[in-house]
């Protein structure tokens, strides 16, 4: 095996901020010490004041300074030496009403008349409650979050409070006494015509439910800190019988709602039947087995449990989720469950080739393109039999021994692709279920390893020992690792070094002559089981890593999968309305026109996608928890937040460059494009961009100091395009491999009624640099 690696030093631009000052302009007023009163005619009226008039004057005069100076001081004094004020202290907190009020079907959906006139009955009730108690000094607002429970029965109110503390501390048992009056029939005056379960009454600081959400997360895949640890995990082959047609017949207990053996969940298994029975979700069934009795995955170093996808569960949730006791709901956060792209993969949702002829998407079924996360829907076509591997993109299966076999298969090369990596161990990279040769995911720091003909192993040093001097092999190391590095588009080498591994079974590869130009890998054995170890430096930004050729060259108007790896689509409850831009594993940039007029909402990020109605095997999902607007003048930028970090990027999710503030781009000396959908919404595509005058945009759109009019190149061809709010404008740097951000959409722009593309009105991105740095760092 044959591996060219070539290393090259990369600069790094250097970054200033440049600070610009607006001159003042200076006004005078000329006047007499006299007053004089004129009129229409030619007569004026002079009146000279007396000296005590004249005294009086100077003191006003002196007093209204000394009022202006301090007011002025204070003000001043307020801005630049007080600390910011804390944040308000929010309380969540829920009770279910049992008589007096009921639970409808309408009341789960937040657009109904009936939701919001009973949010609304709810909302005034509690918010007098609070206005006319100890609390109401520092009583900020009262918003009801959801309504749900049993149809006909019990109705479950689901609310925050508000509070500024800085009037006065509030704790839980504060709150709690205040709706503890309110519920009592006795002490009620506000909610006296309910009746309220007392023993439902729950109140929780944001804070601390927040922290202790986050230890859940953190902590769901460790055992719990006791003083008698639980026994180690298992594999059982005790499937229960109301599971019976699950394709595997192996779990292990625990599982994520604590049962620890088959006759706990036999005896609680009347609350998941309802929920089947309910008929809330068509495939209810499917996901309740896979959480119950969630496959047992068994490794040399650990046993884990496979659970179902992240957007399984969140399909589940929608349907079922206001009927979930709330037992269940803690367990049954769908952030918590893994995405498929995710190590060890997880079970998707079943039927995906079933819902793409629902869909009438019955074409895409073996067009070369992957459109279900588990591959169905390219598997078993007329180009790929039983047993080979997708080459990811393309109408083109390989047999496992083709993959870096020295010869390309794969459209592009892809089976050539990768064959040095880095990965944590073995037993890790061959969990990934992935039947494709494009990896799952991008590792920057793990051994050495190669992959040759289906056979994966690592790379052993054992020759170099022997045959080099320390000085030398410190040289030899350095060099293959920052090549390796390189290869795998990341920036630089951290470290590297030589360590002695643990796993059995392991193939290994020598460097035949590390001084080569090309290095030689061949296989033999490796007794010391000392191996090579690198530490990459961060990912390099803006490369299209599936492209060999230029940018600029055999670039596709419909895009392909990972030709845009940053594009985000912005969905709002489910429904694709704005566009974003990948900056860093935990922020985005979008326009805050996006969020302009909107409701409170639940906004999620979709990234690694070209078709919005495909669900791709490198799809990952986050949820935006937090924005911060731009303050550079004219901007509309707003970073938002991811509620997880991107950790693993791949050559479909990785983020994009930003331009230097020192060499900004220049659009007449760039090759740049934008992207948008096709008018369904559903085909990502590529508009190429030429600068136009502000004038054209003026006569569309407000313009502002911060704004980069441009127009298509070929507007008659682009016409079948819609660009959203939020969507990129991107720029070739100068090395012709990288793509800048340098523009952001801030309104949506279609065509006009000629049928001619519009002029388009960006968002300059050089003048928040200093701002997104700061930021996101």
């Amino acid at each position: 095996m044959t591996v060219s690696m070539e290393h090259k030093r990369k600069t790094s631009w250097d970054s200033k901020i440049s600070v610009s000052t607006v001159s003042t302009r200076r006004f005078s007023r000329a006047g007499t010490p006299s007053s004089i009163i004129s009129s229409d005619s030619d007569i004026r009226f002079t009146r000279k004041l007396g000296g005590q008039y004249r005294c009086g004057c100077c003191v006003l005069a002196a007093f209204l300074l000394f009022l202006l100076f301090s007011g002025v001081s204070i003000y001043l004094g307020y801005t630049f030496l007080v600390s910011d004020p804390p944040s308000d202290q929010v309380f969540l907190a829920t009770f279910r009403v049992t008589g007096g009020d009921s639970f409808t079907a309408d009341l789960a959906d937040p657009s109904t008349e009936a939701f919001r006139i009973r949010v609304r009955e709810y909302r005034d009730r509690l918010t007098l409650a609070f206005r006319r108690s100890d609390l109401k000094v520092s009583f900020i607002v009262c918003d009801i979050l959801a309504l749900d429970g049993v149809e006909g029965s019990d109705l479950v109110v689901h609310f925050d409070l508000r509070f500024d503390p800085r009037y006065q501390s509030i704790t839980v048992p504060d709150v709690m006494a205040i709706l503890s009056r309110e519920i009592t029939p006795d002490t009620a005056k506000y909610l006296a015509n309910l009746t309220i379960d007392p023993k439902s009454l729950d109140v929780q600081e944001s804070i601390a439910a927040l922290n202790a959400q986050v230890a859940m997360h953190t902590t769901a895949s460790s055992d719990p800190s006791t003083t008698t640890p639980p026994p180690p995990r298992s594999c059982t082959n005790h499937i229960i019988s109301y599971c019976k047609h699950l394709t595997y017949n192996t779990t292990t207990y625990p599982n994520i709602f604590g049962h620890r053996g088959a006759e706990e969940l036999e005896a609680d298994l009347i609350a998941f039947r309802e929920l089947v029975d309910a008929e809330c979700y068509t495939l209810a069934y499917d996901f309740i087995c896979q959480v119950l009795q969630p496959k047992c995955i068994s490794g040399k170093s650990k046993i884990s449990q496979q659970m179902p996808c992240q957007n399984f569960c969140r399909e589940f949730w929608s349907g079922c989720g206001n009927r979930l006791p709330e037992r269940l709901k803690k367990s049954l956060e769908c952030g918590a469950f893994p995405e498929y792209v995710d190590e060890g993969s997880c079970r998707p949702k079943p039927g995906c080739v079933r819902d793409l002829q629902n869909k009438a998407l019955s074409p895409r079924i073996c067009d070369g393109i992957l459109d279900c996360s588990d591959l169905t829907d390219e598997r078993n076509c007329a180009y790929c039999p039983e047993g080979h591997v997708h080459c990811g993109i393309g109408r083109t299966c390989i047999p496992v021994t083709k993959r870096c076999d020295g010869r390309s298969d794969c459209p592009n090369g892809y089976d050539e692709k990768d064959c040095l990596s880095l990965a944590t161990n073995l037993e890790s990279l061959k969990s990934q279920t992935m039947s494709t040769v494009l990896p799952a995911r991008y590792t920057s720091e793990g051994y050495v390893v190669f992959n040759e003909k289906g056979t994966v192993g690592k790379l052993c040093t054992e020759n170099l020992n022997a045959t080099l001097p320390a000085t030398e092999m410190d040289t030899v190391l350095q060099t293959a690792a920052a090549s390796l590095c390189s290869l795998l588009t990341f920036n630089g080498v951290l470290s590297v070094e030589v360590r002695t591994h643990d796993e059995d079974n392991v193939e290994y590869v020598h460097m035949e002559d590390p001084s080569a130009s090309e290095i030689t890998f061949v296989r033999g054995p490796c007794p010391s089981r000392q191996v090579m170890y690198v530490q990459c430096g961060a990912l390099e930004c803006g490369v299209q890593s599936l492209r060999s050729k230029p940018a600029t060259k055999a670039l596709s108007k419909i895009a392909d999968p990972g030709d845009w790896p940053w594009h985000v689509a912005l969905f709002k409850e489910d429904i694709h309305v704005c566009d974003a831009t990948l900056v860093s594993s935990n922020w985005l940039l979008a326009t805050a026109s996006c969020f302009q007029g909107q409701p409170r909402a639940e906004w999620s990020a979709r990234l690694g996608t070209v078709r919005l109605s495909s669900t791709s095997p490198w799809q990952r999902e986050r949820r935006i928890v937090g924005m911060v607007k731009s303050p550079v003048e004219g901007s509309t930028m707003v970073l938002l937040k991811l509620d997880r970090a991107v950790t693993a990027y791949s050559d479909f999710v990785r983020p994009v460059c930003l331009p230097s503030i020192k060499e900004p781009v220049l659009m007449n000396n760039s090759y740049c494009n934008t992207l948008g959908w096709a008018r369904n919404r559903d085909l990502l595509q590529r508009v190429e961009l030429k600068q136009s005058a502000m004038a054209k945009c003026e006569n569309i759109s407000i313009a502002s100091v911060n704004g980069i009019c441009t127009e298509s190149v070929y507007p008659t061809e682009d016409c079948n395009e819609e660009e959203l709010a939020g969507s990129s404008m991107l720029c070739l740097l100068a090395d012709g491999k990288r793509w800048a951000l340098t523009g952001v959409s801030s309104w949506r722009i279609a065509c006009s009624k000629t049928g001619h593309e519009r002029p388009r009105l960006y968002d300059n991105v050089s003048p928040n640099i200093a701002w997104i740095k700061s930021t996101i760092h």
